[in-house]
């Protein structure tokens, strides 16, 4: 069983190992947020595994980081999270900006960090 570090890791590591630190504290930061929403599974793991929510967990891929040193910069990332050093912008959901979902424009973007685009609910 994973622990909430290592559920946050993962996904970070997998979603956005490629962007600065800020925009992996963003996917460690809507992680978060969601476990505070009810919408939502309240745990960490549960948000991580819940189904078509986050794309590494369902592409049917190896969920096993391979590049050692980018892993533990993820759950770097995620102690700082866990520890409550977040950004605060109260993002819930985020997508690569290559990809349009259709569910975007219900949203209002909260941030734009590298090559990824996160949003909260329209106030």
């Amino acid at each position: 069983m994973l622990t909430p570090l290592a559920c946050i890791a993962v996904a970070v590591y997998f979603e956005a190992r490629g962007e600065n630190l800020a925009g992996q504290m963003m996917v460690a930061e809507t992680i978060l947020n969601r476990v505070e929403d009810p919408r939502w599974p309240s745990t960490v793991c549960k948000v991580v595994k819940q189904r078509n929510q986050f794309s590494f967990y369902s592409d049917g891929k190896s969920d096993i980081p391979k590049n050692r040193e980018l892993y533990l910069v993820a759950t770097d990332v995620a102690s700082e999270a866990l520890e409550g050093k977040h950004l605060g912008s109260g993002s819930l959901w985020f997508h690569a900006n290559y990809v349009k979902p259709s569910w975007r424009h219900r949203l209002e973007v909260s941030v734009r960090i590298g090559k990824h685009i996160f949003y909260k609910d329209k106030t």
